[in-house]
């Protein structure tokens, strides 16, 4: 595609907004790539959908939020898209329910396409328009649209990972890469002090609503594992029967386990006595020294009792994660799957989305965004958990020490791990 590029500092683009939009939107169709037309209509779970519907509903965020309301003249692609691809902003109007994503066999595949190009084009008009009064809250909700983008680039390879499970022929979507290691190291623990501690996004750059305001928070003396809990060490926790002992387990959890009938994390089935796995590169065995995966909170819970120890509060794990460097194993590196902890401490970053213990709330003085986009997190404050540090396939300009990630405590399907606190 021909896209003019505008980076002049009379431009609504000036600081490269429209070049990291185009760099963003055009990885997710190449996400794709590897992916037939049939795989990309399939809806494999109420929690999951379509990678066409992900390609679509990101499109319209760009259209519905910033496009119509600032780019005069703007003629939406298509009148009833407004419908089909708006996910749950009940300001906005009405929508096609989520359970019903994977019967939209129409619009197609290529139809789909040509609505990311319509929508790209008139954003680089906009953008490389002289700048005007709205321009600060245009460059914002653009800022915003692309971290939501960036969201759904891991939604949609969590969902055709999860869909490719449910297949018997267990395709694989990508080849397998050799680890980077081999060998466990050796447990350690960061010791932090009593004391207050100043928490949530205050730097410069973007952060989402539900990171701010900074405020800040007295921690007593806690202890954080070096390292997320590996797969040889969940394996112990099988075998010691931690599935069936109701004295580790939450009572929604218990509960959960015995209706569900869990007896191992999620894509992982026994064969010959030894553990196998589901995986973006296919079926395979289970390698002990990878951190463990796809585990709910129920059974972070458990295993972190059986161990003698607890999960982090999201306060714990920031206050640690602060004076870490934000570098690990995220999608850029292609591996798309966890990998084992190098030597030394740290590695709060990447590989698996840690649980906390932590409730999904506001932080004190929180204020979602004025108008439909204070729906984007504001209303979902309840009845979930936080997880911190993002993952294998998390991007790596996403993250950031203070990113609140939130799910039910039952959800297994996103690459969640554990990391022990004492």
């Amino acid at each position: 595609m021909n896209r003019p590029l505008h980076s002049h500092s009379d431009t609504l683009s000036h600081n490269g907004l429209l070049e990291d939009l185009y760099r963003v939107r055009d990885l997710t169709v190449r996400l794709c790539d590897p992916l037939r037309a049939e795989d990309c209509v399939v809806q494999s779970a109420p929690e999951t959908s379509p990678a066409k519907w992900h390609l679509a509903h990101t499109t319209w965020f760009f259209e519905n939020f910033v496009l119509i309301p600032y780019l005069p003249k703007y003629r939406p692609f298509h009148p009833r898209f407004g419908f089909l691809f708006n996910s749950y902003y009940e300001s906005v109007g009405e929508f096609h329910p989520r359970l019903q994503r994977g019967l939209l066999s129409r619009p197609s595949l290529d139809e789909i396409k040509a609505y990311r190009v319509h929508v790209d084009q008139h954003m680089g008009k906009l953008l490389a328009a002289p700048s005007t009064s709205d321009a600060a809250e245009i460059r914002a909700r653009t800022t915003l649209g692309i971290h939501h983008e960036q969201q759904h680039q891991e939604l949609l390879l969590t969902d055709i990972k999860h869909l490719f499970a449910c297949n018997p022929l267990r395709p694989a979507y990508r080849e397998a890469l050799s680890p980077d290691a081999s060998t466990i190291p050796p447990l350690d623990w960061l010791r932090l002090p009593a004391g207050m501690y100043a928490l949530g996004h205050g730097e410069d750059g973007f952060a989402f609503d539900n990171e701010m305001p900074r405020h800040r928070r007295y921690l007593d003396e806690f202890s954080l594992a070096s390292r997320p809990v590996t797969n040889a060490e969940f394996i112990e926790f099988i075998a010691a029967d931690g599935y069936r002992q109701p004295t580790l387990w939450l009572s929604d959890g218990w509960r959960k386990v015995n209706e569900a009938r869990w007896s191992a994390p999620l894509y992982w089935e026994q064969q010959d006595g030894e553990w196998w796995q589901m995986t973006l590169a296919g079926y395979r065995r289970v390698q002990s020294c990878e951190p463990v995966c796809h585990v709910s909170y129920f059974e972070a819970d458990a295993f972190a009792r059986w161990a003698g120890k607890r999960l982090p509060t999201e306060f714990e794990w920031e206050a640690a994660a602060a004076t870490q460097t934000p570098e690990g194993n995220f999608l850029e590196s292609g591996r798309l799957h966890p990998q084992p902890a190098r030597d030394g401490a740290g590695h709060f970053f990447g590989d698996v989305w840690e649980w906390t213990q932590s409730a999904y709330s506001p932080y004190p003085g929180y204020r979602p965004t004025a108008g439909a986009l204070g729906e984007y997190n504001g209303k979902f404050m309840v009845n979930q958990l936080v997880l911190r540090g993002g993952s294998c396939v998390t991007p790596a300009t996403h993250i950031r020490a203070s990113y609140r990630n939130f799910f039910y405590p039952q959800d297994r399907w996103q690459f969640m791990g554990i990391r022990l606190a004492a």
